[in-house]
């Protein structure tokens, strides 16, 4: 979104960018505005949500034993399908928006159809992008916020998969790192609070705050780049 708002801004100016503030004021949410809201909302249902399953889980396991563990990874199998199912529905669907537009504007197609070669290869792409690493990600979202158990692990699973499929249903494009993480630090708070590694969550709330503006001025460098080849 940042990109693209960027770009538009630099080739068309403002007032081509469907802002969708003045329509919030009446009570439709549509444009970039309907994107923010999404973004905003998301972590903070995350949270509210694990940190709600989370207490749920404690109490109806508060007689468990040990072993409970071994149950508790194998449901994984679901929740993190779940989860994947979910990732897929919201955030390959951005990039399918993104290359069906080019091909609209350049006349490839007449109306805004997505093609089933644009479906498979984002659902290829996204799928070789996570199979191809991502570990740092993967080690701070696992272990730099709370240490991960595999109770927390289903919760976090099971929250994040449910707030971003009614995202999805909703359409509203969501941060599936964004959800996960927030998934987390509710679900620590529930537990231990003082265990969340909280100056971990500020870096990550950081970033999620100059996410939008660094892609809207690369957006604007592009198109100013690609402009002097084009003409």
């Amino acid at each position: 979104m940042g990109g693209l708002v960027g770009a538009v801004l630099v080739a068309a100016g403002a007032g081509y960018v469907k802002w969708g503030f003045v329509e919030l004021a009446h009570g439709k949410v549509d444009g970039v505005a309907k994107i923010l809201i999404g973004l905003i909302v998301s972590p903070l249902v995350g949270f509210a949500v694990g940190w709600l399953i989370q207490k749920t889980m404690m109490t109806l396991l508060r007689r468990a034993k040990p072993r409970a563990n071994t149950w508790l990874r194998r449901a994984q199998f679901l929740t993190s399908a779940g989860l994947a199912f979910s990732h897929g529905a919201n955030d390959a669907q951005k990039s399918m928006g993104i290359i069906t537009l080019v091909l609209v504007l350049s006349g490839q197609l007449t109306s805004f159809s997505v093609p089933f070669w644009v479906i498979l290869t984002c659902a290829s792409a996204i799928t070789l992008g996570i199979l191809s690493g991502g570990w740092r990600i993967v080690r701070t979202v696992g272990f730099g916020i709370y240490k991960v158990r595999p109770l927390h692990a289903l919760d976090t699973q099971l929250t994040s998969a449910a707030v971003i499929f009614g995202a999805s249903v909703l359409g509203a494009p969501v941060s599936t790192t964004h959800v996960v993480s927030s998934a987390i630090m509710g679900i620590g708070s529930a537990e231990h609070a003082k265990s969340v590694r909280w100056a971990k969550a500020q870096e990550i709330v950081s970033t999620w705050l100059i996410t939008i503006p660094g892609a809207g001025l690369v957006g604007v460098l592009a198109y100013l780049i690609a402009s002097i080849f084009v003409r």
